[in-house]
């Protein structure tokens, strides 16, 4: 790195405002702890943020809830046109944010870029959603009256946000929110808090009232979030990330009969049919497999693959992935760059390796590029798993591939289904009978036919099973965050 460069990244850095946002003010803690945040790169300190606690939660509360009646009431336009002006400045701060994320999440330059254009469109969609929340009339089949049905905000909402995909992820809740007349918490992942403290530095200056947004940055979340959960003023939680904390989040909330959104984990498999085009095929396993270093919940974890051409697709995946470029993401021509942390490198070491013991054979070798700061695993290939392997149960989110050989159709799907995880799947067939077949018969919430990504701002995003309740974008995504109300009218 140069001297200029690494003067760059710090004034990328120390723009944003590390504190936390509540009631419209950039502040400390209570306590004034403060949590570092990690290059994962170089395992060096970028610098830190406060570390909030219950009280700075509650506080968090009660600005969202004074501000719940002004902004329920605000016009849809009004609304819509702050998430617009967003979108504009997120767009024009394009590189400085994808920078600012490759610093702290580790990806590579042109993965953030990309990243930080998906989550400028969320504020784009809803922008346009905003004004579109409509209601119903109706004559009551008996001739007694009229059926008013009303469309209302939620109210006050605890949104909490992954460190994959640290601004996507929060504008896909932010959005719809804002654009259904809702308030909020945001409570960002503690790896990676300040593309969330950049995102609400630009909605604080497109125009949005004090108190709408609320930020809380913490490194213990269940202290900081139970209080909000169990508090009655909260009327709403989306989260995304693992199932497990999915499944407490959901018990918790179940006290206050909140209503839930929940994206956890997923288990996706990648199916390759004996008629497949295998070079289009390897393409999309690319795609569904590398994109953000393998750590997504739409990563393709498990490649069933028909034995007619799973020599051939393996041999031709092992080649593409061995020629890829694992470096820091800010490096030109990087393509994988290091995992979140210690910890995700492990995990990843421990299922290859249970894996290899069980009987796998390993075509690309991969695993840890050296022993230096920095989190990174090259890409690795594994060949006939067998059913007993843990990494075909758990999600990996690492660049490992897992192929897995099938002999029918039947088998494949049987395969592709024996996972408590439903959330997408993806198939490569020229067939259009047996493509309809896969995407009905998959126990997924998303299916990918011939192509590695689905992601859209403009679809409903979301599983089934353990993978979650409810979806995020396209026309469905505004609706986790209205209540429906009927007014029987005497005429």
């Amino acid at each position: 790195m140069t001297v200029a460069d690494d003067r760059h990244e710090r004034r990328v850095v120390e723009a944003v405002p590390r504190s936390l946002l509540i009631d419209g003010r950039w502040q400390p803690a209570e306590t004034a702890a403060e949590l570092p945040v990690e290059d994962p790169s170089t395992a060096a300190t970028l610098c830190t943020v406060p570390d909030a606690g219950p009280r700075d939660a509650l506080a968090a509360l009660d600005a969202a809830d004074a501000a719940q009646p002004g902004w329920a009431a605000t016009p849809p336009r009004d609304r819509g046109e702050i998430l617009r002006r967003a979108f504009e400045a997120v767009m024009a701060q394009q590189d400085d944010l994808a920078l600012l994320m490759t610093l702290e999440m580790g990806k590579p330059v042109p993965e953030s870029r990309a990243e930080i254009a998906y989550a400028a469109d969320f504020l784009r969609w809803f922008s346009e959603e905003a004004v579109r929340v409509a209601g119903d009339w109706r004559h009551a089949p008996d001739g007694s009256g009229r059926i008013l049905v009303m469309r209302q905000p939620v109210g006050p909402a605890v949104l909490i946000t992954p460190w994959n995909f640290p601004m996507a992820m929060g504008t896909r809740k932010i959005g719809p929110a804002l654009a259904a007349g809702c308030t909020m918490i945001v409570k960002p992942a503690h790896q990676t808090p300040l593309s969330m403290l950049a995102l609400g530095q630009i909605l604080q200056r497109a125009g949005l009232p004090p108190g709408v947004l609320n930020i809380i940055t913490t490194s213990h979340p269940g202290e900081v979030v139970e209080p909000l959960l169990r508090d009655g003023r909260t009327r709403k939680v989306s989260f995304t990330g693992s199932t497990a904390v999915g499944r407490a989040l959901i018990e918790t909330s179940a006290q206050q009969v909140l209503r839930t959104s929940m994206e956890l984990g997923g288990n996706a498999p990648l199916v390759v049919c004996a008629d497949a085009d295998v070079e289009q095929a390897v393409a999309g396993a690319l795609v569904a497999k590398l994109r953000n270093t393998g750590e997504a919940c739409t990563a393709a974890n498990r490649f069933l693959v028909h034995r007619s051409v799973v020599g051939e697709f393996t041999e031709r995946l092992s080649g593409e992935l061995g020629r890829v470029k694992v470096a820091r993401g800010t490096e030109p021509g990087a393509q994988v760059g290091p995992l979140i942390d210690a910890r995700a490198l492990e995990k990843v070491e421990d299922l290859v390796r249970d894996a290899v013991s069980a009987g796998a054979r390993v075509a690309l070798e991969g695993g840890r590029t050296h022993d230096g700061p920095g989190y990174f695993y090259a890409p690795a290939v594994l060949a006939d798993v067998p059913v007993t392997a843990r990494l075909l149960r758990e999600e990996i989110f690492g660049p490992v591939a897992p192929v897995v050989p099938f002999d029918s159709d039947e088998e494949a799907l049987e395969l592709a289904n024996a996972t408590e995880y439903g959330l997408v799947s993806y198939v490569f067939t020229r067939d259009l009978n047996r493509a309809l077949r896969y995407a009905e018969g998959l126990q997924t919430g998303m299916v990918g036919l011939n192509k590695g990504m689905v992601s859209t701002p403009a679809a409903p995003f979301g599983g089934v099973k353990h993978s979650g309740i409810g979806r995020e974008g396209g026309r469905e995504g505004i609706e986790e965050y209205l209540e429906t109300k009927y007014v029987a009218l005497a005429v």
